[in-house]
């Protein structure tokens, strides 16, 4: 298991952004979708683990609910697909270098996020609705709370919370980019995305997931919805931005 040093993964990083924004159309929003359904796969695992043990246990609950939550990321990174929350960290790598116009960046996130929420949503759809997988007994109960618990923040606060997931997210992709095997991979992404669902930070790509799934089984409406979006987005932006890219950036980057 080895990683290249972080001077090196800035270089990756570049290179990766490059590539995301040169991507064409026909590749970004399948890509997208399929990252956004391995998210909400993550996420439902989770509620499925989670909601199934005991109350008495308390916290473990969402210990090991966040303990199989990785498996959405590592999906994406291992199998294919373009997350948007990643793509927050590469794309403005790739522009702070000098490589990809801030017009690029923009195009892919909003083409990645359309996918996404696609992707989320068909899940929530098939699986969660239609399956019943998210609105029966303690699996509704859960979903119910994790919603709550999301909509219920203020603005201010979701968008804090959005920034620490973000950062920990984004610097799971940075570290694997900077793995040269599947188990450093893995042990890259592992950690750090397990730590923000445990946390309690907000995602904007598992929202895609788990309010819409709310809102098919009553528990939440699409205002709430709307009004949770754009903090958690600009939080999640600026974590990957500024917290990531931003300090790698200055940090790697050769400047003129």
């Amino acid at each position: 298991m080895g990683f290249a040093k972080p001077e090196q993964i800035a270089q990756l990083a570049v290179e990766a952004g490059v590539k995301k924004a040169n991507m064409p159309l026909r590749s970004q929003i399948p890509l997208g979708f399929a990252a956004g359904a391995f998210i909400a796969l993550g996420f439902l695992l989770a509620i499925r683990v989670s909601a199934a043990l005991p109350a008495e246990w308390g916290g473990l609950n969402s210990l090991l609910g966040a303990a199989v939550f990785p498996l959405g990321l590592i999906l994406c990174l291992a199998a294919g697909g373009e997350l948007l929350t990643g793509n927050m960290m590469a794309l403005p790598m790739a522009c702070y270098a000098g490589k990809v116009s801030v017009r690029r960046w923009l195009a892919n996130w909003a083409v990645i996020t359309a996918g996404n929420f696609l992707g989320a949503l068909y899940i929530a759809y098939l699986f969660g609705h239609l399956g019943g997988m998210t609105e029966h007994g303690p699996y509704l109960a859960r979903t119910a709370l994790l919603a709550r618990s999301k909509l219920d923040e203020p603005l201010g606060i979701a968008f804090i919370s959005g920034i620490g997931c973000n950062w920990l997210v984004s610097s799971a992709v940075w570290m694997a980019y900077g793995s040269k095997d599947g188990a450093g991979m893995i042990a890259a992404v592992w950690f750090p995305t397990m730590a923000f669902v445990a946390l309690g930070f907000q995602h904007v790509v598992a929202n895609m997931f788990l309010l819409p799934a709310a809102i098919m089984a009553g528990q939440a409406t699409w205002l709430e919805y709307a009004r949770n979006f754009v903090p958690v987005y600009l939080g999640n932006a600026a974590g990957g931005c500024l917290f990531v890219a931003g300090i790698y950036g200055t940090a790697y980057l050769k400047k003129d």
